[in-house]
C-alpha cells in the first residue's frame, strides 16, 4: 500500500507548495525570468538526484533511453507554470482556482483515458463527472 500512497502524498505536498509559491510570486516579476530561475533550481535538483540515485550514472547512456516525451513534457511544464502565474495574477483565489482546473483536468483525462487508452468508464465514474461539473457550476456561481 505504501508503494501506491507515497507518490500521491508527494504530489499533494508538492502541489500545495507549488500553488502557494505561484500565488506569492510578485506581480511585478517577469514570469519568464521567474520560471528560468525555477527551472535552474529544478534542473539542478533533478540532476543531483540522478547522480545520487541512479546505479548507472552515465548521462550519455541515460540520454539514449529518452524519447520525444521529455521535450513534450518540457513544453507542457512551461505552459502549466506560466498558466498558473497568470491565473493567480488574473485574480483566482488559491482556495477555488486549483479546484476548478483540477476538476476540469480530471474530466478531460477520464475522457481521454476512455477514448485513447480504451479504459473503461463506469456508471459510477460518469456520475462522478456529473457531480464534478455541477460542483464547478456551484463553486463559480456568484
Amino acid at each position: 500500500m505504501w508503494k501506491m500512497l507515497w507518490p500521491a502524498l508527494l504530489i499533494v505536498l508538492s502541489n500545495t507548495f507549488y500553488n502557494i509559491a505561484a500565488k506569492a510570486t510578485p506581480r511585478q516579476a517577469n514570469p519568464f525570468l521567474s520560471l528560468t530561475v525555477t527551472y535552474l533550481v529544478g534542473a539542478s535538483a533533478a540532476f543531483a538526484l540522478f547522480l545520487a540515485l541512479s546505479p548507472d550514472r552515465s548521462v550519455a547512456a541515460g540520454l539514449q533511453k529518452l524519447n520525444g516525451t521529455s521535450l513534450l513534457l518540457g513544453v507542457a511544464i512551461v505552459g502549466l507554470e506560466v498558466g498558473y502565474l497568470y491565473f493567480y495574477r488574473a485574480g483566482w483565489d488559491i482556495s477555488v482556482g486549483p479546484l476548478v482546473v483540477n476538476i476540469a483536468l480530471a474530466v478531460i483525462l477520464l475522457l481521454l483515458g476512455a477514448l485513447c487508452y480504451h479504459e473503461r468508464v463506469t456508471l459510477r465514474q460518469a456520475a462522478g463527472i456529473a457531480l464534478c461539473l455541477a460542483g464547478m457550476v456551484l463553486i463559480n456561481g456568484k
